[in-house]
């Protein structure tokens, strides 16, 4: 394990539980993170999940000299910063490309201009990147890998993927690293950027990278006050409240829900086997579950089952209806997904009815509505 090691976004959900497990396996982190108001709720102070042992250094991604120098001395880069939401990203456009994109590249460039003791850099990337997961057309069992599906057929309610060719309804099957990518969001295709400039920048420069693609992880710490944060933790925080989840379409869409602990196991595999170096990796569990089936299992968690969903038959522009993901190259790594989704959402819950829980679903939602997002 490398001895010194830069998380960037290292106080948010995801980094800070990277920062336990590193710290866990004796190395010396420093944070480097802004403190986003929309996940940390303004308070400009590192979150008290922040483990003290880190150093904590506060910056923004696009400011060089303060990159530069948390830098100093880092011998492994954890690059989990980013602002983070599909439906936001689709109006705020600039910002999500200028942190993303931009801010990532000041840390290559510095990478590859300055004299660094960085000997390898891992990057989060997304599922989102891939638009629609595989397919299996049932007529003659073919692969298929489709790309946004037609407006008038959701307008009519239909919300299943259709084969172009031949008109039948598809069957989702796990999707691997190698499925063509087709971006659907802003946010997605900055993840996109993010991921093959640090892959080409690191070949270049010979910084061994490795690009994660996260699919649906939630857990303990996930903001129960940001409405474009993951759907387990949007719907804890209608439940809590006493409000039905949200459910877009008709809630059988399907996903891959990963718990933060095995992600973060998974990341640290990567960091430290050479085998991945330059490679790109799903991280997910190669389970599937549908988005009503989350809603359900929370609701009963929080002792709530009144609390059925509002099925709204409306749809996102930019969603995709099944993506949950092929492990095979990960596992051939020696991993292996240790936490269930019942003991996951177990210990959300457990951790979620400490939290307070501000639901701006509703805000959130509005807001889509009136740009023309959400239709039905």
């Amino acid at each position: 394990m490398f001895e010194h090691v830069l998380v960037t976004g290292g106080a948010g959900f995801i980094g800070s539980h990277t920062v336990d497990q590193l710290l866990g396996r004796g190395c010396r982190v420093r944070v480097f993170d802004c403190l986003d108001p929309q996940v940390h709720g303004g308070i400009g102070t590192p979150p008290q999940h922040l483990s003290p042992e880190a150093e904590f250094v506060q910056g923004d991604m696009r400011d060089r000299d303060s990159l530069r120098k948390a830098l100093q001395g880092i011998d492994a880069i954890i690059h989990d910063a980013a602002a983070v939401g599909v439906g936001q990203s689709q109006y705020q456009i600039d910002h999500y490309i200028d942190v993303n994109v931009r801010g990532t590249a000041v840390l290559l460039d510095i990478l590859a201009n300055g004299k660094t003791s960085v000997e390898r850099l891992l990057v989060a990337s997304s599922m989102s990147i891939y638009g629609e997961g595989l397919y299996r057309r049932p007529g003659d069992g073919s692969f298929v890998a489709p790309q946004l599906r037609p407006d008038n057929q959701l307008e009519a309610g239909e919300f299943e993927v259709r084969d172009p060719e031949t008109d039948e309804v598809l069957e989702p099957v796990p999707t691997p690293e190698s499925k063509p990518l087709f971006c659907t969001s802003v946010y997605a295709q900055a993840k996109k950027d993010q991921e093959e400039y640090s892959l080409i920048v690191g070949r270049a420069h010979k910084i061994p990278t490795v690009a994660c693609r996260f699919f649906n992880v939630y857990g303990p710490r996930q903001s129960l006050n940001n409405p474009y944060t993951g759907v387990a933790a949007i719907f804890s925080s209608r439940i809590k409240n006493g409000k039905p989840p949200l459910v877009y379409e008709d809630g059988e869409q399907l996903r891959d829900f990963t718990s933060v602990h095995d992600l973060v196991r998974a990341k640290l595999l990567l960091l430290e086997d050479e085998r991945a170096n330059h490679g790109v990796y799903n991280i997910g569990t190669g389970n599937k579950a549908s988005i009503l089936d989350i809603a359900g299992h929370l609701a009963k968690l929080y002792g709530r089952s009144d609390l059925e969903p509002e099925v709204l038959r409306k749809f996102r522009s930019g969603d995709v209806r099944h993506c949950y993901g092929d492990i095979s190259k990960l596992k051939a790594l020696g991993f292996k997904p240790q936490v269930s989704l019942e003991e996951g959402l177990r210990e959300l819950v457990e951790w979620g009815e400490s939290q307070a829980a501000v639901d701006l679903s509703e805000k959130a939602h509005a807001e889509l509505v009136q740009r023309g997002l959400v239709r039905e």
